[in-house]
This record gives structure tokens, sequence and C-alpha cells, in this order.
């Protein structure tokens, strides 16, 4: 069985109250749930954190290779701002998906850059929640071929 970890970066625990117009009135706990049932339906086990703290995503990265396969990451504002990250996804050299709520290149300029996009299979935005599910998909039909 595939092993995900997804990871969920800062102010994403205030999904559904934290400017809806923006990200939506989903929870996060809502979309843990959808990613741990439809990863049961794809044949892979997910397991989902967030934090505020930029170094405990790092650790969290850094521990990765032990027990997954493959990473599902919306790293919120640290994707602008974050080569801690970036450092640290390297050097684990497991797959990324990096996904976005909302489409990070129709907003302000400075969310427009991501440190992440070029050591990711790919980047998925503008989707709400979808961009999850897309991105979890995306992400083990990659491992399931070696892509």
């Amino acid at each position: 069985m595939i092993h995900i970890l997804v990871l969920h970066g800062p102010n994403l625990n205030l999904l559904g109250s934290r400017e809806p117009t923006i990200y939506g009135t989903t929870t996060l706990e809502e979309i843990n749930s959808t990613l741990m049932t439809l990863g049961k339906e794809l044949g892979a086990s997910v397991e989902a954190r967030q934090s505020n703290v930029e170094g405990e995503l790092v650790t969290w990265i850094q521990d990765a290779p032990s027990q997954f396969q493959g990473l599902l990451f919306n790293p919120a504002a640290y994707t602008h701002t974050s080569i801690a990250l970036r450092d640290a996804i390297i050097a684990v050299e497991l797959p990324l998906v990096e996904v976005h709520l909302s489409n990070i290149h129709r907003r302000e300029s400075f969310r427009r850059r991501s440190y992440l996009a070029s050591v990711a299979l790919g980047q998925i935005s503008g989707f709400g929640p979808q961009s999850y599910v897309l991105g979890l998909r995306a992400l083990v039909h990659a491992l399931q071929n070696n892509s």
C-alpha cells in the first residue's frame, strides 16, 4: 500500500471561518476526512498534519521517507517565503504535489512565486478543496506508475 503524508501550512487550521470569500467554508477536518476516504478508494493510506511552525513542517518532511512514499502539501504562506521547506523537500527526494485552495497566480503579486513548484511533480491551485482531491489523485497515479 502507498502511504501519503498530507501537510497543511500556517493558518489552514482556520479554514471554514478564515476569509471564506477566498478559501471557502470547508473546514480542514472535512478536507482531511475526504482525503482519507479517497485514499482508501485509491489503495493508499493518508496521514494529515497541520502546523503553523515552519521548523515543525521541515522536521516532518525530513522524517517522512521512513514511513511515506509521497507528499501532498499546501505550504500556505510558506509557499512564497520558505527556502528551508524547499531544501527539506530536495533532501528527502520524495515525490511532492503542491496544492492551494485559491489560484495563487491570480492573487497579489507576492503570492505568485512558489519556492516549491520547481521541485514538485506538479502544482494544483484554484479549485478550493478539490485542489487537494486532484492533487491526491495525481500523486497516487504518479507513484503507481513510477512517474
